[in-house]
């Protein structure tokens, strides 16, 4: 069954819907509670404010974790199975967090709510890479950050409205709701993608090869790592965003308003990269959005340095939406790059580039969230940092690829 010939199932418009709403459950996971960071530190005994952020890292750490597991799984049993397992690991972590009575609880039920959500998130784009391949893969990928974008929109908001009534448990509550809703109509709709026939055996020598073709590819392996270092950019902010927002600035409950901007953001880059990569392909789009990063990036270092890293709101926004609208070009073209020649073992490659990435982000994002000093200059240097990074392993990454031909597909 190859992906151009799978007639079966939901139709694209369905099938992207439904894929973003599962893979959303990671960021509502991450973004929905941020107004709360504050309250749950309170109330469970956090030994300091920057410590609220692991609530943040540990849902990271659990997906990296998570999707080496998923991957080969969803190889070996089928796609459907293996998300079968991750929402029911997600569910006990969210339990773990409803009723969490002290800090390492609610930390050990925020990792398990991560290892839950990479089964979705991870074996999804399996799936997706099952169904479709090459520009039209990124094309749908782009589509479906679309919708999965609205989440971050909207997360805070809902997080912020739901403190106004009720207390942060109730949060962890939805999240549990939405699992249980997503899972049914992933149950009831989508069929299984990979036959039985397609299926190869759980085993460690498989993994291990599987995983040294991987590492072995210049194109794959350098791209993964520039979605790592892209990727830690995304975390160091939402470490920090509530931080920065709510404290330094004194935003108070207006905070989801400026998240939700620079989450539009991504949002209308995607979009936008939906409609561009079909014309001008992966490689000239990422290049571009990089060379622009790394440019507002630079500049908004010297802005920090000169203001004691207090810049004024307007211009902290003048810069991070700009940001945003890079990042959105780059984070579909960049993981399509990274699984292009994995089609052959796309369970397990996208466990690698899903879990590799994110191993390379955490650390990298969490340093630059706790190196927050009630200024913006960590998160200023840290950006440019990583931008840089990110160019760098794109030329390492095409140091043996042609020059892409631009073709127009009208």
């Amino acid at each position: 069954m190859s992906p151009s010939k799978l007639t079966h199932g939901p139709q694209t418009g369905e099938f992207i819907a439904m894929m973003a709403l599962m893979t959303s459950l990671v960021a509502m996971s991450i973004d929905l509670m941020l107004p709360a960071l504050a309250d749950i530190g309170a109330d469970l005994g956090s030994p300091h404010e920057n410590a609220n952020q692991l609530v943040v890292t540990m849902v990271f750490l659990g997906l990296a974790i998570g999707q080496l597991l998923y991957g080969p799984l969803s190889d070996s049993i089928g796609r459907k199975p293996a998300i079968y397992l991750g929402y029911a690991m997600f569910g006990v972590g969210s339990l773990l967090a409803i009723f969490a009575i002290n800090f390492p609880m609610m930390l050990i039920g925020r990792l398990l709510q991560g290892l839950g959500v990479a089964g979705p998130r991870g074996v999804s784009m399996a799936l997706i890479r099952d169904r479709f391949a090459g520009r039209a893969m990124a094309r749908v990928m782009s589509f479906i950050m679309v919708v999965f974008i609205v989440v971050p929109i909207i997360a805070p908001a809902i997080g912020q409205a739901i403190l106004f009534v009720a207390a942060w448990r109730i949060i962890f509550v939805i999240l549990l709701v939405l699992g249980v809703v997503s899972l049914i109509w992933f149950a009831l709709r989508q069929p299984e993608t990979l036959p039985s026939e397609r299926r190869v055996p759980l085993s460690v020598r498989r993994m291990i090869g599987a995983l040294r073709e991987v590492l072995a590819n210049a194109t794959t392996l350098g791209y993964t790592l520039m979605a790592g270092a892209v990727s830690a950019i995304l975390q160091a902010y939402l470490n920090s965003s509530q931080q920065i927002f709510q404290q330094q600035y004194g935003l108070g409950a207006l905070f989801p308003l400026f998240f939700a901007i620079n989450a539009l953001a991504i949002g209308l880059a995607s979009f936008v990269n939906g409609r561009l990569v079909m014309r001008y392909g992966m490689r000239p789009l990422v290049k571009i959005a990089l060379f622009a990063l790394c440019s507002i990036a630079l500049l908004f270092v010297g802005i920090a340095l000169l203001t004691a890293g207090q810049p004024p709101l307007w211009m902290l926004m003048a810069y991070l939406i700009p940001c945003f609208f890079c990042l959105g070009i780059l984070f579909g073209n960049m993981n399509a790059l990274a699984m292009e020649p994995l089609g052959h073992i796309a369970g397990v490659g996208s466990a690698v580039v899903g879990s590799l990435s994110t191993f390379v982000a955490i650390p990298l994002g969490a340093v630059i969230g706790q190196a927050y000093n009630g200024t913006v200059t960590p998160l200023a240097m840290g950006f440019a940092v990583l931008a840089f990074s990110a160019l760098v392993l794109m030329y390492w990454a095409n140091r043996d690829q042609p020059e892409p031909v631009v073709v127009s597909e009208e």
